[in-house]
């Protein structure tokens, strides 16, 4: 097999080379599309992946990001790929109103670390917001990025929680998620506005997520604590946001609920052991397995676009090469461990 030679600029060509179902689906797309949200981690990405893929189907379609954009760097990455920039505070009085009509939505924006404390803005961002964007944009295809956490843990061996497992968010920030896709909910159900809500589990990126939490745990010589969260669900962050433009193609009036994550369900503690081998080092825990988790399953993803394109196995590879090769960490951790809800 090929070995990479990593860096930032073959990281970011991966994540945003559009595949042949993305394309062939993206001729499907009608209209214009809108990420709303688009500054944050995966929002520059999945901007670049549309426009790509818009362009190599027929193009004759924009695509906006719309963010405050505080990055220069980040303008000129998403501008040189053809994408609009729209720069803007999202909350701000007038916002919503001045953006294009625009069919299509993928709406990113939200916030979930800090809420212990700031409660409200939590709520601002993920419950007042959307109830604003779905106000504004009743006519169009909204797929709308929500958190796996809303479910309950489940039994570590039971497969994971499907579309159908009754939602139970356990904390400030789960709750503001559900808020979010019921207020999106409410749109779909009284002004017939085409939703799919997103529920995603944990994107890899190698500059963050939680193989990049582990590896750094195991580099760091910190313990893991086993009892915290001893299972998790990954997946390639260009898979899910290939997920997140092809479900333009699936939104409906009686809301459409579709679970992003890998298929496998990964051990915290085998996960650990082998990112402990490829580095070099030696994996410390703490505490014994909880029989329950934060997993859901993602089968009717597959069913609608077969498996992601990278395995877990890969995933935990790549992740050792980038920490070894120096690869560069965006210092955001995605407290996966946490059960309470706080964050």
């Amino acid at each position: 097999m090929h070995k990479i030679t990593w860096n930032e600029e073959t990281l970011n060509a991966m994540l945003t080379e559009p595949s042949v179902g993305l394309i062939e689906d993206a001729a499907k797309i009608k209209g214009d599309i809108m990420i709303l949200g688009a500054g944050g981690k995966m929002g520059g990405d999945i901007s670049i992946l549309a426009a790509r893929a818009v362009r190599a189907s027929g193009g004759g379609r924009k695509v906006y990001a719309v963010s405050r954009f505080t990055n220069k760097a980040v303008i000129d990455r998403l501008t040189a790929e053809g994408v609009e920039i729209i720069a803007a505070d999202l909350t701000e009085d007038g916002t919503l109103d001045s953006l294009p009509d625009c069919e299509n939505i993928i709406f990113m924006a939200g916030r979930k670390f800090g809420t212990d404390g700031s409660e409200y803005l939590t709520w601002g961002m993920n419950s007042w917001l959307p109830c604003m964007t779905a106000k504004r944009f009743a006519g169009s295809k909204i797929v709308v990025f929500s958190s796996g956490n809303i479910y309950p843990k489940v039994h570590t061996g039971g497969g994971g929680a499907t579309e159908e497992t009754k939602v139970v968010p356990v904390g400030e920030y789960p709750m503001s998620c559900l808020a979010r896709e019921r207020a999106f909910e409410f749109a779909a159900k009284t002004r017939g506005t085409g939703v799919c809500i997103m529920r995603l589990n944990y994107a890899i990126d190698l500059r963050y997520g939680v193989l990049h939490d582990i590896a750094q745990s195991v580099l760091n010589g910190n313990p893991i604590n086993l009892a915290a969260m001893p299972s998790f669900n990954c997946i390639w962050q260009k898979d899910a946001n290939e997920a997140a433009i092809r479900l333009l193609l699936h939104t409906s009036p009686d809301v459409n609920i579709v679970n992003v994550t890998g298929p496998e369900t990964a051990g915290v503690r085998v996960v650990a052991e082998k990112l402990a081998a490829l580095l070099g080092k030696e994996a410390i825990f703490t505490g014994e397995e909880a029989e329950t988790a934060y997993l859901n399953n993602a089968g009717k993803m597959f069913a609608m676009f077969g498996y992601p394109s990278v395995s877990l196995e890969q995933l935990i590879g790549w992740q050792a090469e980038w920490l070894l090769s120096g690869g560069r960490s965006l210092g955001a951790p995605t407290h996966f461990e946490e059960r309470n809800g706080k964050y």
